[in-house]
């Protein structure tokens, strides 16, 4: 009787660490990093952000991405108040930042499943033009929300995610404005290595 116990605990272990495996999001960052734009934006006597919107043809969580547009404006109102207070002088920069991926698990879910729910994870890119249509830079940004953290939190996890994305984001603009630096994707190496494998 308490083999048959061992050997239906150890089964049960088994099976959720696969769940859990399984749980992991499948959206990965090409890089750690981002080059530099081609020029500091303060090269531009006005910067306009666009709203955050789906690349073409992905429908994914409206929810996600709407918390993530309303965290870079909130981030950035200062800095473009101050940036375009400044004389004009012909140029303009255009910010539009892009979603490209994005799991993105709701409080409710997360409640009801927990770490099953799975992972959460969400992918960015932000395409900076010049008013010529010309492209100054494309940094991409990449977070996740691990099933197990997310998961005992009630989506806590999930939503500091958004933030999170949306912070790298407003930090590489202000980054780049006095000097084109470059600046984090916010991925780690494993992320990276795991897109790489794939």
């Amino acid at each position: 009787m308490q083999k048959v116990s061992k050997t239906v605990i150890l089964a049960g272990a088994l099976l959720a660490l696969t769940m859990l495996q399984g749980c992991a999001t499948r959206i990965k960052a090409s890089s750690t990093t981002n080059p530099p734009p081609s020029e500091a934006f303060s090269s531009f006597g006005r910067i306009e952000v666009k709203p955050t919107v789906f690349a073409e043809g992905y429908k994914g969580n409206q929810a996600g991405m709407a918390k993530i547009d309303e965290n870079i404006r909130k981030d950035l109102a200062e800095s473009l108040t101050s940036w375009n207070a400044a004389p004009a002088n012909g140029r303009v920069l255009t910010i539009e930042p892009i979603v490209e991926e994005i799991q993105f698990k709701s409080g409710a879910k997360r409640v009801l499943l927990g770490p099953l729910a799975g992972s959460s994870g969400v992918r960015m890119r932000v395409m900076i033009r010049d008013n010529k249509g010309a492209v100054v830079a494309t940094p991409e940004f990449f977070q996740r929300a691990d099933a197990m953290a997310a998961g005992f939190t009630f989506g806590v996890h999930d939503n500091l995610m958004l933030t999170r994305i949306a912070n790298l984001t407003s930090a590489y603009i202000k980054a780049n404005y006095v000097r084109a630096e470059g600046g984090p994707t916010g991925a780690d190496n494993k992320a990276v290595e795991a897109a790489m494998t794939n």
